[in-house]
């Protein structure tokens, strides 16, 4: 291992792009060297924005509107349309004039929406759809059903609605090293100076992926959440003190900033506790299941507390079925039992338990790889904000945990 005194004695860096074939015209702003091993993990981190492909449209005109939008998008006259429809550009649109679909085309330029002024809000539309299924409109690739909570956790959950379709569309926008994408809140919050460009000019487009699978989604009873919240202020001030010396300790920038507070602490504590136990049963590995936190505080907006367990993958195996079939009341009950069964007991108990809540350069509490952690590709804040004693009481801390499971 090279020092800061030794890395001093290395050449200074010249300020090269290797994959961009050039060199940078305004120098290496670096302080020193700092070397790494040729096969480190943080040699590269891609930074990728993902959105899932929710219909906003609650009507099958503006449905099949939005499906076909790269159809729509040069069609500047009503007189296209007939054009269009006699080169077989328009088949699904067989049972509507073209009067109907231009003044419906006109309707969604003119129309606007809280959720359009925040491009890097990706999530409000999504919770919007899952969280009124019952509005939502079937598609190819987007399908819902409503289900009923558990009889043992409903007083937890306010509804479960079964992904049985479910697109996703995930954008590569750059890479970075040292520090990934997902020490930020969102990919899109990590400042370009951090980002390397994928290209000398600025990018006309960017390579994308379009992958297909399913999930279950869980809405928590707001009232709940609020009160749990209220309840534990003092929690909530230990994580907003780690979060801000974690942020310290990394040079990131506004460390006060970004702190989601212990609702999404919980959340996402949740959402790994269930997808290690389905990961059991379900068919796919925890590798291949992802999560979706929505939590949002009251005072940011409309509040938001939700969790999506979801499978996406380029090939069949993300649709197989069998995520979803382990949603139904009589299933998904007994799971999240087990799984919370789980996390109250850790095998590096007591050490695990007894993790201080951002201790050193660890933005977690109890939680550890053999209890809470997850694969890479499956955690959407690389296993930070985790604790099992938000969620159950654990060998160290009782007066926490959101739920309350009787033996």
């Amino acid at each position: 291992m090279i020092g800061p005194i030794g890395s001093k004695l290395l050449p200074a860096c010249s300020a090269r792009r290797p994959h961009l074939r050039d060199v940078d015209p305004d120098g290496c702003k670096c302080d020193r060297v700092r070397p790494i091993a040729l096969g480190a993990s943080n040699a590269w981190f891609p930074v990728l924005i993902s959105a899932l492909s929710v219909p906003q449209a609650f009507d099958e005109l503006g449905r099949l509107i939005e499906e076909n939008s790269t159809t729509f998008a040069e069609m500047d006259s009503k007189s296209v349309l007939g054009y269009a429809r006699r080169q077989g550009l328009l088949k699904d649109f067989a049972k509507f004039t073209d009067d109907q679909i231009w003044a419906k085309l006109q309707q969604k330029k003119t129309s606007t929406s809280d959720e359009d002024d925040d491009p890097k809000d990706l999530k409000s539309p999504e919770w919007k759809v899952f969280s009124n299924p019952s509005k939502a409109v079937e598609s190819r690739s987007f399908k819902l059903k409503t289900v009923e909570p558990p009889e043992e956790f409903a007083q937890y959950f306010e509804k479960i609605v079964l992904v049985e379709k479910l697109r996703e569309v995930r954008a590569l926008v750059g890479f970075s090293r040292l520090m990934s994408s997902r020490d930020f809140d969102t990919a899109a919050d990590m400042p370009e100076d951090r980002r390397a460009p994928m290209s000398r000019k600025k990018p006309t487009w960017i390579p994308a992926s379009e992958t297909r699978g399913e999930g279950i989604f869980f809405q928590f009873d707001e009232t709940a959440i609020a009160e749990w919240v209220a309840k534990h202020r003092e929690y909530d001030q230990e994580f907003n003190r780690a979060h801000f010396g974690w942020k310290s300790s990394k040079n990131l920038p506004d460390p006060a900033a970004g702190f989601p507070g212990i609702r999404y602490v919980m959340l996402h504590s949740f959402a790994h506790a269930l997808i290690r136990q389905l990961a059991v049963e379900c068919g796919y590995t925890s590798a291949s299941i992802a999560e979706r936190i929505y939590s949002r505080n009251p005072f940011e907006g409309e509040p938001m507390a939700g969790v999506l367990i979801y499978t996406s993958a380029p090939d069949s195996e993300g649709t197989l079925g069998g995520l979803c079939a382990l949603g139904t009341p009589d299933k998904l009950g007994r799971h999240i039992r087990r799984g919370l069964e789980k996390v109250s007991l850790c095998s590096s108990d007591p050490l695990c338990s007894e993790h201080p809540v951002g201790d050193g350069d660890k933005l977690h509490g109890a939680a550890c790889h053999a209890c809470s952690f997850l694969p890479e590709t499956s955690c959407e804040r690389g296993n930070k904000f985790l604790d099992r004693a938000s969620l159950v009481p654990t060998m160290d801390r009782t007066d926490v945990a959101f739920f309350r499971i009787e033996s």
